[in-house]
């Protein structure tokens, strides 16, 4: 069995030798991992192809390594696989047509459970498109396809390097952009029917400062109990849903 072969368990690709195989081999890699004070060498090499494929390349302690490669032998770099290439910006309008397009914008979503469920609510609820960040967030990883239910399979993702500028540029697009956030206008007062971007926050900080800030609304739902705050891909579900009865004309039983 070849050495490459041996250093590939669940997604994870360690070692010097297999991961830069596996990037020389077009596989799609969501990340690279090099151990902090690992001798560079070959790693140059790696680092580089990397860069070259718009790889993000993470700086990791050697917890992270323990936790991501088990028993394998790393050497001081280890590659998590993605379960599918990245789209485009092109794919998502080319997905909505002459829809008005929907797209779900994910800030620093890190619980890989949380995106996927965002990506299998997206696609059911008929959105166009979902944007994550190249740092600071999770890829397309194998726990995120088990997670959307094979609606990865079908929903444009793209990972953009700075989420703010990508916001800009949808607004110069006529997008309109919702953040969802606490202490905003009640989620269903506001009109979602044309060219909308809805922003999801973080589990554990919510929308960053800076993104909050370029939105144009913000939306908030009823915290009546005495937690204060949603699971994200439940607070997404709900505030896409939202969009999507506006969108679809679908009137409120008992409208005020």
């Amino acid at each position: 069995m070849k050495e490459q072969e041996k250093n590939i368990s669940n997604n994870i690709i360690a070692g010097r030798n297999a991961v830069l195989e596996a990037l020389k081999s077009g596989r799609p890699i969501d990340s690279i991992y090099i151990l902090k004070g690992a001798a560079k060498g070959s790693l140059g090499k790696i680092i580089a192809l990397a860069r070259e494929s718009n790889i993000p390349v993470k700086d990791a302690a050697p917890q992270k390594f323990e936790t991501l490669c088990g028993g394998l032998n790393h050497q001081g770099v280890a590659a998590v696989g993605a379960c599918r290439d990245f789209s485009s910006m092109e794919d998502i309008f080319e997905k909505a047509g002459g829809e008005p397009p929907f797209i779900v914008i994910c800030d620093n979503i890190e619980d890989p459970h949380n995106l996927g469920a965002i990506i299998r609510t997206a696609e059911a609820a008929g959105a166009h498109g979902v944007i994550v960040p190249k740092r600071r967030g999770v890829g397309l990883t194998a726990t995120v396809a088990k997670t959307s239910a094979g609606a990865v399979e079908y929903m444009p993702v793209v990972r953009v390097a700075n989420i703010v500028n990508t916001i800009d540029e949808l607004k110069k697009k006529n997008f309109w952009v919702f953040c969802a956030d606490m202490d905003g206008e009640t989620w269903c007062k506001t009109d979602m029917k044309g060219p909308i971007g809805v922003v999801v926050g973080s589990e554990g900080f919510g929308v960053s400062r800076l993104t909050k800030e370029h939105c144009d609304f913000v939306v908030s739902l009823p915290m009546l109990g005495q937690v204060n705050s949603l699971n994200a891909s439940v607070a997404a579900g709900i505030i896409i849903y939202e969009a999507v009865r506006q969108r679809e004309g679908i009137a409120a039983k008992n409208p005020k």
